[in-house]
């Protein structure tokens, strides 16, 4: 692993045809038509794909068992196969058996294949998507039975028992690939926290999320993020894929979640119906005027001469473009990672639809992308509005000054005084003044964003590392709720005998909702006034 952010994770990925970096879009082809082929998907840079191992099947039989699937398909990288789930999920059923399609994929040298599930979908009830998350359990055994046999006979050994629970030290693979534990349930988290752990128990060491594509596509972006939510907390530390997910919109929200691989259709699908992608969303080709893209395809035509193409090439062309821009996407999510800014191009993301926002709103309060955040990063940070505060640098920071952080002995006063973004600010003459103005006081900085920022500690990441508007009066100070649940926990922890406010509009606003001990003495100045006093 490179580099984390958020719960976002640069990686690798290693599979029997080679390795790949992760976050990685994995573009869907059909095995049988082409209509983009797979050496233009290379040349891009998409160095996995994924086919349909059922309609391989169907129409290639024992062929495809004696060529592969790199023959096949024409391409000399790791491949992942889907053993007809979609299918399943489209017509109900396939006329296939679990075991015989793992012998299958096993026999055609898939990279990364996929047990045949039974997808749940999206909107069923609990007691059928209970009854599809077992018959998927049920599936994952009989195709570990496959497995196993394979090995067994790969190492002369015939005894085909399968444990309940398989040892981290024997692999669940029998010629090195990567087999892939399908999580179902969807919106129902009992379930997927179920499935999750069955799968764990069963030897998987990656994970897809089944059938995510209808909360997609009804914009449930927010069911979306806790449905990645609870498969994480499952099994944290595990590569996991999301299928279906080929949108630049979903894409960045995804891979903050913690989601590592992506695979979709998209790129042609959209084009079939002359919906060309764009980073902040989908436009129809007969809504423009202008390409706003310098991809090739956008540089050689003009609206007019790409809508007077054949219904093939203009469909060709307008997937080469819409897969430009997943490119240019997940170039762009990684490269957020490595700046440490995955929080600001998120949000940059999420303002291009409200549902999107909503999910943002839905997801500022999960803990566990707080551990991918480093303590520490190379560029400040920046913060814009209320929905700032809760990112995991400041939730970090806030949470080290309420358990680690304790005032210099013998300072039984507290002066609070308004952060005017001097970095750092104990090397300010204003500092100076202060503690000639108020010897013996402990002085803390506020602002919104932060709460409060200790002198001492003013120096250290992300207190003087960060760039922050000024102007917060379109806002009412209490949007700000992790400053006054902060400000009300310090002054609970620590008794001071006196505290004094210098205080300016945004404080104005949450003087009245403080708690401060009766005990306690609190003066309040007006900022204005003070600046003038202290000249």
């Amino acid at each position: 692993m490179k580099c984390t952010d958020l719960a976002a994770r640069i990686g690798k990925l290693s599979t029997p045809h080679g390795s790949f970096e992760t976050p990685a879009f994995v573009p869907v082809i059909h095995p049988v038509k082409q209509q983009i082929t797979p050496n233009f998907l290379k040349s891009l840079g998409f160095q996995c794909i994924i086919t349909n191992a059922y309609i391989t099947f169907k129409h290639y039989g024992d062929e495809a068992r004696k060529r592969g699937i790199h023959d096949i398909v024409n391409f000399d990288g790791p491949i992942m196969t889907d053993s007809g789930g979609y299918q399943v999920l489209e017509y109900g059923k396939v006329n296939v058996t679990p075991s015989t399609m793992a012998q299958f994929e096993l026999d055609i040298g898939s990279d990364v294949p996929v047990p045949l599930d039974k997808p749940t979908g999206y909107g069923l009830s609990f007691d059928i998507a209970k009854s599809y998350v077992n018959e998927t359990n049920s599936n994952v055994d009989e195709t570990i039975a496959v497995i196993r046999n394979n090995k067994s006979k790969n190492a002369g050994d015939y005894n085909t028992n399968t444990p309940d629970i398989i040892s981290k030290d024997d692999p669940l693979s029998s010629k090195g690939e990567l087999w892939t534990g399908t999580i179902q349930g969807a919106e129902h988290f009992d379930l997927v926290r179920q499935s999750a752990s069955f799968l764990d128990k069963r030897g998987f060491s990656f994970f897809a999320i089944g059938s995510p594509v209808e909360l997609m596509e009804s914009y449930e972006f927010s069911i979306l993020s806790r449905l990645i939510e609870t498969t994480k907390l499952t099994i944290s530390n595990k590569p996991i894929h999301l299928f279906g997910a080929g949108h630049p919109l979903t894409i960045p929200l995804a891979v903050a979640l913690g989601c590592d691989t992506f695979d979709s259709a998209s790129y042609i699908l959209y084009a079939k119906a002359n919906r060309y992608m764009s980073s902040a969303g989908t436009l129809r080709l007969e809504d423009l005027t202008y390409l706003p893209c310098c991809c090739p395809v956008c540089s050689y035509y003009t609206v007019k001469e790409l809508n007077e193409e054949d219904d093939i090439t203009r469909t060709i062309n307008i997937a080469k473009h819409n897969l430009y821009v997943l490119k240019q996407e997940m170039s762009a999510v990684k490269q957020a990672i490595y700046d440490g800014r995955l929080w600001e191009y998120v949000l940059q993301k999420a303002r291009s639809h409200p549902k999107l926002m909503d999910a943002i709103h839905a997801i500022k309060n999960f803990e566990y992308i707080q551990q991918g955040t480093p303590l520490f990063k190379q560029k400040a940070i920046y913060l814009f509005e209320p929905i700032d505060q809760f990112r995991p640098e400041l939730k970090n920071f806030r949470k080290m000054l309420i358990n680690n952080y304790s005032f210099p002995a013998k300072r039984n006063s507290l002066l609070l005084y308004p952060d005017h973004a001097v970095r750092p600010f104990y090397s300010s003459s204003i500092l100076k003044r202060l503690y000639e103005e108020f010897p013996d006081t402990s002085i803390c900085l506020y602002n919104p964003f932060f709460g409060l920022i200790p002198v001492e500690i003013s120096d250290i990441y992300p207190a003087s590392h960060n760039v922050f508007v000024k102007n917060f009066d379109e806002y009412r100070s209490t949007d700000y709720t992790e400053f006054l649940n902060l400000l009300n926990s310090f002054l609970k922890n620590h008794t001071f005998k006196s505290i004094y406010i210098v205080s300016n509009k945004f404080m104005n606003g949450l003087i009245p909702h403080l708690r401060t001990p009766e005990s306690t003495e609190v003066k309040i100045e007006d900022f204005e006034s003070f600046k003038v006093k202290l000249r």
